[in-house]
């Protein structure tokens, strides 16, 4: 049973990551919901490698949503994830939700390592969030070359608006028992390639925007000239070889089941975010 004997929405939720992609949307919809949100990252002093600044964080609280700072399929993302969930347990936060990836093996580990912590678990496995494409590395290629150049190939991808992560991971939070010990599974409401989804941003856009497809080892060469190190090479090598092989290929019903409707289109992200400038070339230089 979880530990709160009152109602969710009155809960303080300790959110990882806060301010990335979807943690900073997990704590608006927290708010939304009534939920204390009490952000955890290195900017308030949280860090997923020093152990020692975690419990100041946690104690108190009465959930929280854990995002690995790299990767959750990462070598060292399971020992991570099991040593916090099982200093929140220990602190009375039972209450848990990682955010994991759908289809990856490699992730496996830590999601088993939440379940041994003794927490009343959930784990949400994603598709690949549509804010990959406005948010972090790859928008700058759009942006400002007018060319993604990713290890995608042809395969399809049912591309997850972060929102409505966000949305299922505080209906869980806020859903007293129903989905503890529960595996989401959650994707966006359809297929595009990596090329299709260049080419709806194109059209929303008005842009010449172009998708170019390259091998994971060849891309692994394009990373390490931008400077990632070389321990993280062959991770990401080997993570893009097996993520990107089609087996991902098919939509996933968490969405509709948990929220009651249907996952945010990967169309109507795109319009949204073109009429915000995203994509323009000088858009990073006009954002504060």
């Amino acid at each position: 049973m979880t530990r709160n004997t009152g109602s969710e929405h009155g809960w303080t939720v300790v959110v990882t990551g806060a301010s990335g992609r979807t943690g900073s949307r997990v704590a608006e919809a927290a708010r939304a919901a009534g939920m204390t949100v009490r952000a955890a990252s290195r900017a308030y002093g949280f860090d997923w490698r020093d152990d020692s600044t975690w419990a100041r964080v946690l104690r108190g609280a009465d959930a929280a949503y854990l995002l690995c700072p790299s990767d959750v399929g990462a070598p060292d993302a399971a020992d991570a994830v099991g040593r916090l969930a099982r200093e929140a347990v220990g602190l009375g936060v039972r209450r848990l939700v990682l955010l994991s990836a759908r289809g990856k093996e490699q992730a496996r580990p830590a999601e088993e390592a939440l379940r041994a912590s003794g927490a009343d678990w959930t784990v949400v496995r994603a598709s690949w969030f549509s804010q990959n494409f406005s948010e972090g590395p790859l928008v700058a290629e759009l942006r400002e070359y007018g060319e993604l150049v990713f290890p995608g190939g042809a395969v399809r991808e049912p591309f997850i608006d972060a929102r409505d992560i966000a949305d299922v991971v505080v209906t869980a939070i806020g859903a007293g028992d129903r989905y503890v010990g529960q595996v989401l599974e959650v994707s966006g409401p359809r297929l595009l390639s990596f090329g299709e989804a260049v080419a709806e941003i194109a059209a929303a856009t008005g842009r010449e925007l172009s998708y170019r497809a390259v091998p994971a080892r060849e891309y692994g060469e394009r990373l390490a000239g931008f400077g990632v190190p070389p321990e993280e090479l062959d991770f990401v090598v080997d993570l893009f070889e097996s993520l990107l092989d089609g087996h991902n290929a098919h939509l996933s019903d968490g969405v509709r089941e948990v929220l009651g409707r249907e996952p945010r289109d990967f169309g109507a992200f795109v319009r949204e975010a073109a009429a915000e400038g995203v994509w323009k070339p000088d858009a990073a230089a006009e954002r504060p």
